[in-house]
Formats: C-alpha cells, structure tokens, sequence
C-alpha cells in the first residue's frame, strides 16, 4: 500500500466507492478495466516489436534479410 494511505483511509476509500457505483456496476467496471489493460498491453508489446525491427539503408529490414537468408523448407 502507498504510504500515504492508511488501513483506516483504504476501508474508507473502498466504502465510498461501493456506494457511489454499487455493487451490481463494479464487476462489470473492473472487467472493463481488465480488457482495457490487456489491449493496452498487446499494442505496446506490439510498438516494441515495431522497433526490434531496423530497416537498413537499402530498405531492406533486418528481418527480411534474414528470411532471404534462409533455404526454404519444403
């Protein structure tokens, strides 16, 4: 838990919002939250592997020269 927040204020806190959202909203909030993250996730995993690939100056990504590279399989 954060420093800043105590046992009494994170009852206090979590209270508050059961009773502002109810408790028939906060599954369906914290399964929204769950997809959200996990798509997040999935476009920066996919932002890195945009960068792992280096296109050299002759236009040719160091991926593709590799897949030239190889014999092909039968």
């Amino acid at each position: 838990m954060p420093e800043f927040l105590g046992s009494w204020e994170f009852i206090v806190l979590a209270l508050l919002v059961l009773v502002l959202f109810g408790a028939k909203r906060l599954p369906d909030s914290a399964r929204a939250l769950g997809r959200s993250m996990r798509i997040f996730k999935a476009e920066t995993k996919g932002l890195r592997s945009d960068n792992d690939t280096v296109i050299e100056p002759t236009g040719i990504s160091n991926q593709a020269q590799a897949e030239q590279q190889r014999p092909p399989q039968p």
